[in-house]
């Protein structure tokens, strides 16, 4: 069993890891957070209720360079219920890099249901252990619009590092 633990300025949240279900997303994220990528970036968008993101911004909002895109395995059969981590993405099924989500509701909305643009849904690759409150505490942050970038935390919520076994 493979786990990580995500240290924020809000506590930490151990998240267990389903390497066998999602292979590839789950290398690509420990990638990242053995190369100390996620360290000193933030909780970027936050909603209460839905979930919370991160991995891929300074507090600066400035957004950091990724490698490729990792190729969608959300038809593993996992689903976005709470609690659960799925891989942020644009438009497009196959391009999910660094940033990453924290379920806060059963989103089943974001599941596979085939393998078209529009089905491909979000990858889930691990799920919280421990530190769902830290996770709701998170998601209860005032937030703001930032330039282009709607529901950001007033505050800085800082992932400092994130640790893999």
């Amino acid at each position: 069993m493979s786990r990580a633990t995500l240290v924020t300025s809000k506590g930490d949240i151990v998240i267990e890891l389903y390497s066998a279900k999602a292979p590839k997303t789950v290398a690509n994220f420990k990638t990242y957070a053995r190369e100390g990528f996620y360290d000193n970036t933030i909780f970027h968008r936050v909603i209460p209720g839905f979930m919370i993101q991160g991995g891929g911004f300074t507090p600066q909002m400035q957004e950091k360079a990724t490698r490729e895109g990792v190729r969608s395995e959300a038809n593993n059969g996992l689903s976005n219920t709470v609690g659960t981590i799925a891989l942020a993405r644009s438009p497009d099924p196959h391009s999910g890099t660094s940033q990453f989500f924290i379920n806060i509701s059963n989103n089943s909305f974001l599941d596979f249901t085939s393998e078209t643009r529009r089905g491909w849904g979000y990858t889930v690759f691990g799920s919280v252990v421990d530190g769902m409150g830290v996770v709701e505490n998170i998601a209860n942050s005032p937030t703001e619009i930032r330039g282009e970038h709607r529901n950001v935390p007033r505050e800085a919520v800082l992932l400092r590092e994130v640790i893999v076994n």
